[in-house]
């Protein structure tokens, strides 16, 4: 968004007076602490700004900024946020969803969101559970998993989001986990700057329905061993002493120890190759399983491409300037009609 912004904001400016009705414990709090302080340092005016939710847990969010925001319906965030971009786009607009939420009811929205490449952004906070109707496995819940809906465990391949976002055409993916919110600000702001459609996923913890779901990527005792912080022109490296890294042999994306290879022949970082985007979105093993590779956190990949509205309007000023404005009164009073 461009701006020019005259009040030097803070977090509190962007806190609603509601009182914030989540679970105690939900993680959602971070996350949304993470965007009250975050959005201070965005080039945006707060009158300009925009959240649209759509049902569960995460969709409570609208409440507790203080900013515009809609409280839609099931799945159809996505929807009701291109149309009000289309109509104005001088706003700052964010979708709050959550897996079930975007990839369920909503997935044929998203994907159409995606590949129109609107400029919004999208926050997914993904819980792999059903929250707000008390624990039914989601579309990212893992095969085999427990809950009220799946007592001897769910038979569902689960979702992978950035590389489903990857192939809806998406020109912006990311990841990050809602106990790192320093990190986390750094994508919301990065999110913003884009021209299009941003697509965040955020890992987020519900410790009543499906605790410790991401804990290997959280706990500093397994974090820096099962983590990657993607950093733009550096040399992909993790472990507790930095001492592993990746590489290609070949087309294929391997873990190798520095003692062994130089950090000169690690696989380099750039959020503007797709090809490599695609093979850090299917990193996306099971912890601890053979062969597992670590879990990319960060920018996967961001493109320029020309956003939906700008183009629309345009054509929209083409028509005009070649047929005038048109009457909608006459249109619907004239002799133009279908007989069914």
């Amino acid at each position: 968004m461009e701006a020019t912004v005259e009040k030097k904001y803070t977090f509190k400016d962007f806190a609603s007076d509601q009182e914030v009705r989540w679970c105690p414990g939900c993680d959602d709090y971070v996350i949304l602490r993470s965007m009250q302080k975050a959005l201070p340092e965005m080039d945006v005016k707060k009158e300009d700004v925009v959240f649209v939710s759509g049902i569960g847990c995460s969709s409570r969010f609208p409440y507790y900024m203080d900013t515009y925001g809609i409280h839609s319906i099931h799945g159809r965030a996505t929807a009701l946020a291109s149309g009000l971009k289309a109509s104005r786009p001088d706003l700052s607009v964010w979708i709050i969803t959550g897996d079930g939420d975007s990839l369920s009811i909503g997935g044929n929205h998203l994907i159409h969101l995606l590949r129109r490449n609107f400029d919004v952004n999208i926050l997914m906070f993904n819980n792999e559970i059903y929250g707000l109707t008390k624990g039914q496995y989601s579309p990212t819940s893992p095969k085999g998993q427990t809950t009220k809906s799946s007592p001897m465990g769910s038979l569902d391949h689960p979702f992978n989001p950035a590389a489903l976002a990857l192939g809806a055409s998406a020109t912006f993916v990311a990841r990050s986990m809602d106990r790192d919110p320093k990190h986390m600000r750094e994508i919301l702001k990065t999110a913003d700057s884009h021209k299009g459609t941003s697509f965040v996923e955020i890992y987020q913890n519900c410790n009543v329905f499906n605790d410790g779901a991401f804990e290997v990527f959280t706990d500093k005792g397994t974090k820096a061993d099962n983590v990657i912080l993607l950093e733009e022109g550096q040399p992909l490296i993790f472990g507790a002493d930095s001492d592993k890294g990746i590489r290609f042999e070949g087309m294929k994306p391997v873990v190798v120890s520095l003692s062994d290879v130089s950090k000169d022949d690690l696989w380099i970082h750039d959020s503007k190759d797709e090809t490599k985007a695609y093979f850090l979105s299917k990193m996306f093993d099971e912890p601890g399983s053979e062969g597992a590779m670590p879990r990319p956190f960060g920018v996967f990949y961001q493109e320029d491409r020309f956003c939906y509205e700008e183009a629309m309007n345009e054509q929209i000023d083409r028509a005009i300037s070649l047929k005038g404005k048109g009457d909608l009164d006459q249109l619907i009073r004239g002799s133009s009609t279908w007989k069914v």
